[in-house]
């Protein structure tokens, strides 16, 4: 039987980055998906999902050895950040204020998650079973024994990467908090009248926000937040037909745009009760989904995945047990909380700007206004959010 310091059970952006960074550490990893990602080409349309990459999570990814093959395939940086209710209200988020070159990337999913599997593929710790599925895992107290649909293997921690609907935390008895949003959300991927813009903005409404994230060339990724009814409507549209309500909804600086696919998807929150139990650990999505209102899901991911090394680096430095409950412990301790406060942020907003009230309709506007007029707490905002 193959034995393995941690299994990870997941392939996608956190799950691949959690086997990198576990196996820069010197420990063996093995890391489980059902499905490879599609090979990457230059002339391929723009996948419909895509995140916006922090300063933070560039760092990693850069510490990973991934980020050079995310630049040699596509990713579109901005340095500007617009949001706005009221136009009267606007306000701006700048790199320059913070003093970087940047606020972010917006890249596809599968360019950073082609990236970090190509370092995989290269890395002599870390066996890659796939395509591959969990069966069922038994935990005893110094192991974890994993079975795959190909093979029985052994591991010191299970590491849970396979998602908001994680099997390993359902088996592992880990439960979660969090509620089904009113509204869904529509991804649009169009062409632009306007070239590669470096700002991405959002304008908020009772209906909920629209937003534009920029793509390489004459491209971006349109966001589309309503109750669920409107966007199943909106969803069974022709693309010409979209295009129109599009023009008609989204603000004019978003230029004349061609739709070139669609989709849409519902808004759920969840956040598990425990980030461990026994030999398991939960990281990104198993552990936590938020409001994509801000774009920050990624982002929180790679952040457990980075205080995961630490304190598994920390441990082995100091001749701990790496593995042990109290390490695992320091994890949760470091990531619970603040994603915690995230999710709460994130939701604060959300019924702030749906909400109906002129009177909260005139304290959130002056809000902005304030915050536009104060340099000092924008700048520290934008700071946490690029994870700086």
């Amino acid at each position: 039987m193959k034995k393995f310091d941690c299994v990870v059970i997941g392939g996608g952006m956190v799950g691949a980055a959690s086997a990198l960074s576990l196996a820069q550490l010197g420990l063996k990893i093995a890391m489980v998906e059902k499905f490879a990602p599609k090979a990457f080409a230059a002339e391929q349309v723009f996948d419909l999902r895509v995140s916006a990459i922090s300063l933070a999570s560039q760092h990693l990814l850069t510490q990973l050895d991934a980020w050079r093959g995310v630049e040699e395939s596509r990713l579109c940086p901005y340095k500007r950040l617009g949001v706005w209710e009221n136009a009267s209200a606007y306000t701006e988020f700048n790199a320059q204020d913070i003093e970087q070159p940047y606020l972010g990337h917006i890249i596809e999913n599968r360019v950073l998650q082609l990236a970090l599997w190509q370092k995989i593929a290269e890395h002599k710790n870390i066996t890659l079973f796939c395509p591959d599925t969990l069966v069922n895992f038994e935990e005893s107290e110094n192991q974890v024994t994993i079975e795959l649909e190909s093979e029985v293997i052994e591991a010191r921690l299970l590491i849970a990467a396979d998602g908001a609907n994680s099997k390993v935390r359902q088996r592992a008895g880990i439960g979660i908090t969090g509620w089904d949003y009113a509204q869904s959300a529509m991804l649009i991927n169009v062409e632009t009248e306007l070239s590669q813009q470096d700002i991405t903005w959002q304008q908020f409404f009772p209906t909920g926000p629209v937003a534009m994230l920029p793509l390489p060339g004459n491209n971006a990724s349109l966001v589309w937040y309503h109750q669920k009814d409107e966007i199943k409507r909106l969803s069974a549209l022709t693309h010409e037909q979209l295009e129109r309500e599009v023009h008609e909804s989204f603000p004019e600086r978003l230029g004349k745009i061609k739709v070139i696919d669609k989709a849409a998807f519902a808004l759920t929150r969840r956040h598990a009760n425990h980030y461990f139990s026994g030999r398991v650990v939960l990281v990104g999505d198993a552990a936590h989904t938020i409001n994509p209102m801000a774009g920050q899901g990624v982002n929180l991911g790679f952040k457990d995945v980075k205080a995961l090394q630490t304190v598994f680096a920390t441990a082995i430095g100091e001749g701990d047990c790496w593995h042990d409950q109290s390490t695992l412990v320091k994890y949760q301790q470091a990531r619970r909380a603040d994603n915690l406060l995230m999710s709460s942020t994130m939701d604060a907003l959300y019924v702030g700007f749906s909400h109906p009230s002129p009177l909260v309709k005139f304290a959130r506007n002056a809000g902005l206004a304030i915050a536009n007029r104060a340099p000092y707490l924008k700048n520290k905002a934008l700071a946490y959010a690029c994870g700086l």
